[in-house]
């Protein structure tokens, strides 16, 4: 019974269509959910690697871009603990073709499902693939909005949307985060970066100390992200 399943609890927790599955479904989906572990740096999945699975988040942080053929990246979201990650196991999505590349940020645990396991649920169960689906395009939405900003944005502005948005899942006014990361984050160059946050700083908007920030101006921020 999938009741009895280690993984049982945080599958039905994740995933909406839980209930909509029948007993059947529910036990061949926790008997192909194993635990996983990725150290801080490894790759999770490439262009050039088989199918790794759907990964559902417990802890740590992963990382999706895209990579040139000069080595350039360009950061297109990431994710964190309690998030599924639809796109490690793209083969599962006939329409999903793109040379994405993700790796560990931080130690992460995972729970991943075979991707042959849950192809065949989305085949099976019409909820299944409309949670796919939705997964998949809410990506592809996080992606654009990258491009976007990339694109169209003034470094100052995109700046400020990076940093209003990651104090905004701690709560703090510190992010503690070298500017390297700020950039490869936010696809841009260190060198730009480290030049608008001396700026900001100027402006009295944050203070930049040994391995963060601190915002001291969040209005201005905001106000600056909005385009205002």
């Amino acid at each position: 019974m999938a009741e009895t399943s280690p993984h049982a609890r945080c599958l039905a927790c994740a995933f909406p269509f839980w209930e909509q599955l029948t007993p059947a479904e529910q036990e061949r989906l926790c008997r192909f959910t194993r635990p996983v572990h990725y150290a801080k740096g490894a790759r999770v999945h490439s262009p050039l690697e088989s199918c790794v699975g759907i990964l559902l988040l417990r802890s740590g942080q992963l990382r999706s871009y895209l990579l040139s053929e000069d080595g350039r990246d360009v950061t297109l979201y990431r994710l964190f603990g309690g998030e599924v990650c639809i796109l490690s196991a793209s083969c599962v999505m006939d329409a999903v073709n793109i040379d994405l590349y993700i790796d560990a940020e931080e130690d992460t645990e995972a729970l991943c499902i075979s991707a042959g396991i849950f192809r065949q649920l989305m085949q099976e169960n019409v909820y299944v693939r409309c949670y796919a689906y939705q997964m998949t395009a809410e990506r592809f939405s996080d992606t654009m909005w990258t491009m976007q900003q990339i694109l169209f944005m003034s470094a100052d502005r995109r700046l400020a949307i990076f940093l209003t948005d990651e104090l905004a899942k701690t709560g703090g006014a510190d992010l503690r985060m070298t500017h390297d990361q700020m950039a490869k984050y936010m696809g841009s160059a260190r060198e730009v970066v480290s030049r608008m946050l001396k700026y900001f700083a100027q402006e009295g908007w944050v203070r930049l100390y040994r391995g963060g920030v601190q915002v001291l101006d969040k209005q201005k921020l905001q106000a600056l992200a909005r385009g205002e």
